[in-house]
């Protein structure tokens, strides 16, 4: 069921009492200090029972939950056989592994060069590496003149100039994001972005109402401090035709 930009604007505007409020703020700060030891180290996640190598640099998709909570949905239902991925901002390469399990091809693209050769040995390792191109840039520069029919999006929360925390951090990504997603879109094709009460979540619904999407929730997970929603983005023709 589609879900209007103000009502998804208000399905991040999350009211908890005072208490959970400060429970939330105290779990903050201590994930904000104790996630740098596992941003600059090499780590093995497990996720669903697969392995995965973060190497320094790359971002964990096990310490801010976003990254598992969006692979977690990327089962056969939803991702068919014949489909071709763009898993955005792909870090570990997380989501285009769970993505390359059902998907005919999968490119994964990320702006940190280290975080595109992690993508690649963590497809190998889960023995994937004949599905997924890892490619190094800027958004849609990598693949451009290309089409998917899903393009999957765990984007940097938090608004603001980036200094070595591009994937936490963006002035711009929201717009870029949602301008240039219409033209790499296959039809009757869609986006998957999470979004979190933690960084300025409506900033990118309203990007996406700016350019004629759709968004329609798709998927939901609470805890204390934070709020997490998978928003399905599509095209209002893709709508109309479906």
């Amino acid at each position: 069921m589609n879900v209007p930009a103000p009502s998804a604007h208000d399905s991040l505007s999350v009211r908890m009492p005072l208490i959970a409020r400060l429970i939330g703020k105290a779990m903050t700060l201590g994930y904000r200090l104790a996630r740098k030891d596992r941003y600059d180290d090499f780590r093995v996640e497990r996720i669903k029972g697969m392995s995965f190598l973060v190497t320094p640099s790359v971002f964990n998709p096990k310490v801010p939950r976003t990254g598992e909570f969006l692979a977690s949905l990327l089962d056969a239902n939803l991702v068919g056989r014949n489909h071709e991925v763009l898993d955005m901002g792909t870090g570990s390469g997380v989501c285009a592994v769970f993505a390359a399990r059902h998907a005919a091809r999968v490119v994964a693209v990320d702006i940190n060069p280290a975080a595109v050769r992690c993508a690649g040995i963590n497809a190998l390792l889960n023995g994937v590496e004949s599905k997924i191109d890892a490619r190094q840039g800027d958004l849609f520069a990598p693949v451009r003149g290309e089409r998917f029919d899903f393009i999957l999006f765990n984007p940097p929360f938090l608004r603001g100039i980036p200094q070595d925390d591009k994937a936490w951090r963006s002035a711009d990504v929201g717009e870029r994001f949602a301008a240039g997603l219409r033209a790499h879109l296959k039809p009757g094709g869609s986006a998957l972005v999470v979004l979190s009460t933690f960084g300025d979540a409506r900033h990118f619904l309203q990007e996406f109402s700016k350019q004629d999407l759709g968004i329609s929730a798709l998927a939901e997970r609470r805890f204390v401090n934070e709020r997490l929603i998978v928003f399905r983005i599509v095209p209002f023709e893709s709508q109309t035709q479906a």
